[in-house]
C-alpha cells in the first residue's frame, strides 16, 4: 500500500477509506426511485422511535395520523441533517485549507465533502418527495451553526461531527433493516449508513490525534462547546412544528415529547456509543456534561 511522505497510521487509514469510497459510493439522483409511489399504511419510522410513542397524544392520533407524524419526524431529521452537513462541509474545508494537499488525509477530507454534498441533495429531495416543509433551525441554533462552521477546530470540531453522524446513524441502521417501513426511507438510510461509516472512522481517528495534541484549556473549552452541540443536535431531531401537521399544537407536542420516557430512552439509545467514546477521551465533564443531561442524551 502506498503511503504519502507524511506517513503514519492516519495516512494508512485514509488510503483505505479512499479505496473504499471508490468501491462503494452512491449517486442518489440515479440510485433512488424518487417517483415510486409510497406504500399505503407503511410507517416512515419504527413507531416506537416516534417522539410521542406511548403518550396519550399518540393513543388519540389513530393509525393514519401516526403514520403522518412519522413522515414529518423524518422530514425534520432530514432538515437537521442538511443543516449539520452544511456546517460539517465548511469545517472540513477549513481543515483542508491548512493541510498538505498531497496527503491522503487531506484528500479523504475532500472526498468526504463530496459525499456530504450528495447527502444534502438526497435529504433535500427526500423532504420534497415527502411533501413536507423544510424544518429550519431555531435562531439560536442557526447562530450556533454559523459559529461552529467559522471557528470550530481540533477536538470540538471532530467531536461535533461524530455526535451528529452517530446519532442519525443509530436511527438509520434500524430503519434500513425494518422491512415494514417505506422503501424510500429504507434506501435513503442504507446509502447514508454505508457512506457515513467511512466518515465516522475518519472522524474517530482525527479526534484521537487532536485530543492527544490539545492542552488543558482547549479541552475544557471543547467539553463545553461539545455539550452545547450535543444539545442542539438532539433538539433539532423533531421540530415542534412537525406536531402541527397532525393537529397537535407545537408547544403541546414538544412538552409531551420531552416528558415522554420512551422518547428519552430513544435519545439515550441513539447517543450511547458516541457518548461513551467521547467520555473515554475526556471530552465529557463539568458544565458540558450538564448540557448532555439537559438534552436527555444521558
Amino acid at each position: 500500500m502506498a503511503v504519502t511522505p507524511t506517513g503514519g497510521e492516519g495516512e494508512v487509514l485514509a488510503e483505505r477509506l479512499l479505496a473504499a469510497s471508490l468501491r462503494t459510493s452512491y449517486d442518489p439522483a440515479v440510485d433512488l426511485d424518487w417517483d415510486a409511489p409510497h406504500l399505503p399504511g407503511a410507517y416512515w419510522l419504527p413507531p416506537h422511535r416516534s417522539s410521542l410513542y406511548g403518550t396519550p397524544l399518540w393513543e388519540h392520533l389513530g393509525e393514519e395520523r401516526r403514520i403522518e407524524l412519522t413522515k414529518h419526524e423524518v422530514a425534520s431529521a432530514a432538515s437537521a441533517g442538511v443543516w449539520f452537513e452544511t456546517i460539517l462541509m465548511q469545517m472540513l474545508i477549513r481543515h483542508y485549507y491548512d493541510d498538505d494537499p498531497t496527503s491522503r488525509r487531506a484528500q479523504y477530507a475532500l472526498t468526504e465533502v463530496a459525499d456530504e454534498c450528495r447527502h444534502s441533495i438526497m435529504f433535500g429531495r427526500l423532504i420534497e418527495a415527502l411533501g413536507c416543509p423544510v424544518y429550519r433551525a431555531s435562531p439560536a441554533d442557526h447562530l450556533l451553526g454559523r459559529f461552529l462552521k467559522a471557528t470550530a477546530t481540533g477536538p470540538r470540531m471532530f467531536a461535533a461531527i461524530l455526535i451528529a453522524e452517530e446519532v442519525l446513524d443509530a436511527f438509520q441502521r434500524e430503519i434500513m433493516a425494518d422491512e415494514s417501513l417505506q422503501p424510500l426511507i429504507r434506501m435513503v438510510s442504507r446509502i447514508h449508513v454505508v457512506e457515513e461509516a467511512r466518515h465516522v472512522r475518519f472522524a474517530r481517528e482525527e479526534l484521537a490525534r487532536q485530543v492527544e495534541a490539545a492542552g488543558p484549556l482547549a479541552m475544557a473549552y471543547a467539553r463545553l462547546l461539545i455539550g452545547r452541540s450535543a444539545g442542539a443536535i438532539a433538539n433539532r431531531l423533531v421540530h415542534p412544528d412537525a406536531y402541527a401537521a397532525v393537529g397537535i399544537p407545537p408547544a403541546v407536542g414538544r412538552a409531551a415529547a420531552r416528558a415522554n420516557p420512551h422518547w428519552r430512552a430513544t435519545l439515550r439509545w441513539s447517543a450511547k456509543r458516541v457518548y461513551d467514546d467521547l467520555a473515554s477521551l475526556g471530552l465529557v465533564g463539568g458544565p458540558g456534561r450538564l448540557l448532555w443531561t439537559r438534552a436527555g442524551l444521558i
